[in-house]
């Protein structure tokens, strides 16, 4: 069985994470996909590390874990296309592609004659996603862009981290580059769509995309919040805006995660932990009842919850239908039950170490799943097969 994106090509010109997250995503559902580098250097985040990738003796490689991550089934070109030289062969590679993949700075690949329209006039078929920070228009758009950043701009640091008035109150940001992702994932539901188009009108497209739109986008409830009511949300913590009981809660022995999402649940919840009066009482009987007198109930619960250990109230809720869940380190998240039976730990062979193990793509198709093909490349490892393939130049 062909995978799900056999035949697809796509050069993928960008770097670090949004476009990368991309492009891995259509090389896992069998595109080829040609990761277009700088000669010498690669893509930036080879070098961000440590950590790095190890080799079969130990010592650090050349590959940082960051690098890893989002260049899967990928085969690496190095070329200059700030020369002349580079600018003819990305040219040669674009008339027989489908997609191109950037992230650069507005206007920044037209001075090598390599923006849109200037390829849409070699390969009118062409589907070119450029990805930037604040977008190709508007006061911003000259600007650069990064997660960080984007995370505080666009409102998601406003909501997350305890209130200012709690101990160690301020804004936080999510411990993976969450907007990079997201703008990937966006990206590559993008091209799909873009070449779903494509296939009634036989024409290319421009896609433009920017972080700060994905991330006010991704704000999902808390955007509606404000925009329906017109009061701005803050920072609750682990606590949620529109559900109660839905938080962390202190154990025998550390913390757990309750979320709770209808009355009937908290009914059961209620049971288990030996306070069945709780569900009829009329202050919390319903979310909206819950929502409005949360300074009462939360600390009621926390002060039943902390005679039970975290694997006593998973158990003891699971039973119940309650929805409920210890908060995992990363070596216990790997080692967990349900993680290693849904295979989210995958390893591959790879030129330096022998194996290299990465984090399984999650989505699972009945009749094409994705195939785990090639580990990152090195730079330039696939030169001549690149060239040989897509343009029959023997190197």
């Amino acid at each position: 069985m062909a995978d799900a994106l056999a035949g697809l090509k796509v050069l993928d010109l960008s770097r670090v994470l949004a476009g990368p997250w991309a492009g891995q995503m259509l090389a896992d559902l069998g595109a080829d996909v040609v990761k277009i580098e700088r000669p010498g250097c690669g893509d930036d985040t080879r070098a961000w590390g440590p950590p790095y990738l190890q080799d079969q003796n130990g010592q650090d490689t050349s590959e940082a874990a960051y690098y890893l991550s989002a260049n899967r089934n990928k085969r690496s070109l190095a070329v200059d296309f700030t020369q002349s030289q580079g600018q003819e062969t990305v040219r040669q590679l674009v008339a027989g592609a489908d997609v191109l993949i950037e992230n650069f700075k507005v206007g920044g690949l037209a001075v090598y004659g390599l923006d849109y329209a200037s390829l849409a006039a070699i390969n009118p078929r062409l589907i070119y996603c450029s990805i930037t920070g604040f977008g190709q228009d508007g006061p911003y758009a000259a600007r650069a862009g990064y997660d960080f950043m984007i995370q505080a701009v666009g409102g998601l640091m406003s909501v997350t981290g305890k209130a200012d008035d709690e101990a160690g109150g301020g804004p936080v940001k999510v411990g993976v580059a969450v907007t990079d992702i997201l703008t990937g994932l966006y990206a590559s539901n993008a091209v799909l769509a873009a070449l779903a188009e494509r296939e009634r009108s036989g024409k290319g497209q421009h896609i433009d995309l920017a972080l700060l739109d994905v991330q006010v986008a991704c704000l999902a409830n808390q955007a509606l919040n404000y925009l329906t009511t017109g009061k701005t949300p803050g920072r609750m913590g682990n606590s949620h805006p529109n559900i109660v009981p839905y938080q962390d809660f202190p154990s025998a022995d550390g913390d757990f995660i309750l979320t709770i999402g209808n009355d009937g649940q908290f009914a059961r919840f209620c049971a288990v932990a030996g306070h069945p009066e709780w569900s009829d009482d009329p202050r919390f009987a319903t979310n909206v009842q819950r929502v409005g007198h949360r300074e009462v109930l939360i600390p009621l619960i926390r002060q039943v919850t902390v005679f039970r250990t975290t694997a006593q109230w998973v158990a003891d809720l699971g039973a119940a239908g309650v929805p409920c869940g210890p908060i995992n380190n990363l070596a216990e998240v790997f080692d967990d039950p349900q993680v290693r039976a849904r295979g989210l730990r995958v390893s591959m062979d790879h030129p330096l170490s022998g194996k290299v193990d990465l984090v399984a793509n999650p989505i699972k198709l009945s009749r094409t799943p994705v195939r785990y093909r090639s580990a990152p490349p090195l730079l330039d490892q696939h030169a001549a097969e690149v060239l040989y393939d897509w343009l029959g130049l023997s190197v």
